[in-house]
Order: C-alpha cells, then sequence, then structure tokens
C-alpha cells in the first residue's frame, strides 16, 4: 500500500526556491496509521507464522504504538497486552483517551513503575512475564525490530526518487533506517529526533550500515512528550494554512525544524524535499488534556 504526496504551499518554500511535500503515511489507516501500520505488518505475519496468539508489548501513557496495536491485535484475532510505563496510572487510565482506546480494543494492562520499566529488554525480566501471561509474542516498545524496518523499506515508492532529501521524525530508529536502506545513492535522509540527547546516533550506526543520513537533534522542544506554546502554535497555523494536521510528540516537531532549517537557509535553492508524515494523530486528544491543566492554548483537531 501506498501513499500520496501533499504538496505544501507556504511563501517561505517559494521565497527560498525549495520544494517541499508531505507523504501522508497518517491517511493509510484510520486507527494503525503512518509508521505504525508499516511496523507492524511483517510482525503480525510473523507472529501468525510462530502460532501465537497473544501480541506482548511496552509503551507509555499517550503511546502511539499502544493504540495501533491493540486496534490490529483485535483486527487480526491476538490477545493483546500492553505493559505501561507508570504505577500512578493503575488506577486513572480510564481518564486516559490512548490506553481508554486500547481497551476498548481489548488490551489488558499491566502498569509499572518507572525503574521496572527500564528492564523491557532483559531477558529474565521477559522470562517472569512469560510465567504470568503464558507464551507470546514480543513486539518491542515503539515497534522496532528488524521486522519493522523492513515494513518501513516499503515507505517510498519510485517517484520518490525524485527527491534530494527525504524527512523524518524519529523516536526508536526504525523508520529512518528502513528509510535509509531504500533511498538512492544521491538522496539523503535527515532525521528530526523527539528525544533529548544524541544516543540515537549509535542505535542508527547498529540498525543500518549506510551512512547517507543525518541527525537532527536540536528541535525536541525539551524532550519525549515535551510541548510549548510556540510549538502549539506553530502546529495550529500549519493546519488552518494547509488543510493538514500534525501530532505534537513527532509530526510537529519535525516541521517546525525543517521550516526553522529552510528559513535559515539550510538547505540550497532548488532542493526537493520529501517529509514523511507517521500519524500519529491520535496523542492530540491526550496533549489537549495537558495543556488544558496548564491553561495553556489547545491544539486544533
Amino acid at each position: 500500500m501506498q501513499s500520496e504526496n501533499h504538496f505544501v504551499e507556504l511563501p517561505i518554500l517559494l521565497e527560498k526556491g525549495i520544494t517541499l511535500a508531505l507523504k501522508r503515511e497518517d491517511l493509510l489507516h484510520p486507527f494503525i496509521s503512518g509508521n505504525k501500520y508499516r511496523k507492524l505488518k511483517y510482525n503480525l505475519e510473523e507472529a501468525k507464522y510462530q502460532k501465537e496468539h497473544t501480541l506482548l508489548t511496552f509503551g507509555g501513557a499517550y503511546s502511539n504504538h499502544i493504540a495501533a496495536l491493540s486496534y490490529a491485535g483485535r483486527e487480526k484475532g491476538f490477545v493483546t497486552i500492553g505493559i505501561i510505563r507508570g504505577e500512578e496510572l493503575k488506577e486513572k487510565w480510564q481518564e486516559n483517551p490512548t490506553l481508554a482506546f486500547a481497551h476498548e480494543n481489548g488490551m489488558s494492562f499491566k502498569f509499572m513503575s518507572r525503574a521496572a520499566y527500564r528492564k523491557k529488554t532483559d531477558p529474565a525480566f521477559l522470562l517472569e512475564l512469560e510465567k504470568e501471561y503464558g507464551s507470546f509474542y514480543l513486539v518491542p516498545e515503539g515497534g522496532t525490530n528488524t521486522l519493522a524496518i523492513k515494513g518501513c523499506e516499503e515507505i517510498l515508492d519510485m517517484a520518490d526518487h525524485d527527491f534530494d532529501t527525504i524527512c523524518t521524525c524519529v523516536g526508536t530508529g526504525g523508520t529512518m533506517a528502513g528509510l535509509i536502506n531504500t533511498i538512492e545513492p544521491h538522496q539523503t535522509v535527515m532525521g528530526f529526533s523527539a528525544l533529548k540527547g544524541d544516543f540515537l546516533n549509535a542505535e542508527l550506526t547498529k540498525l543500518t550500515s549506510k551512512k547517507n543520513w543525518k541527525l537532527i537533534t536540536h528541535y525536541h522542544f525539551g524532550g519525549y512528550g515535551k510541548i510549548t506554546e510556540e510549538l502549539v502554535g506553530f502546529m495550529n497555523t500549519f493546519k488552518e494554512t494547509t488543510g493538514i494536521p500534525l501530532d505534537p510528540i513527532y509530526t510537529g516537531k519535525m516541521l517546525y525544524g525543517l521550516l526553522d532549517m529552510i528559513r535559515n537557509d539550510n538547505f540550497a535553492k532548488g532542493t526537493k524535499i520529501l517529509a514523511i508524515h507517521t500519524g500519529g494523530l491520535q496523542g492530540i486528544t491526550g496533549m489537549n488534556i495537558k495543556l488544558k491543566k496548564k491553561n495553556l492554548p489547545l491544539l486544533h483537531i
């Protein structure tokens, strides 16, 4: 399945002589959208092949991955279990739109302290979970593994070879690795990290052997899940101007950073840029709850 490219028209692009298109991966599926659709495709096939009936995964309170896997599991006939970061959510998960949606899809939860959650890749810890829940197919936090990367290698098609730069937001690195593996020699993948720090450089080096990529680490707005009034204003204006909604965790920060770099002449005149819209729009409702508590402007849905 291929998504369409939506060419963006903004005064700054005309001024700088830059072509920008958004690949609308967010429109692939109403509930399993964007890179989650790609990451789960081959993992679900593998789970069926292994004759597993249960999917177990990890995620935070507003995780796009938790929401997508819960729906995909229901659609494909799997039992789903979510190991959720934050014990404080145990008594009030019903107030969380992402977790409420996942529960509606049949997902059961196990809430963990942040300290315990950090053991999510520890074999002994995973064995404890297997003793508690029985046999399961493990989908890592964020969905990134070799099968997820294989799915993300299908994002680009032949028509996309005309672009010079492919931009994506980065969480665990799987989507970016898939793009890097499939671009042409003349192309570069530019990843905008949603997380604070530059440790993802090391992760990406493990995930791909290619070198034509660059990680941008200074548009995280304070770190994962953090947002500012400036970013809210940018996202609302972008939607009003282009008709395209962005999510506050990933694509909003990527587009803010990308347009800021264009404004500051980081791209040569005539550069053709394709930015991947990785979905995640379900997170807007939860973010608005947090913004309302802080008496900040809300994101337009």
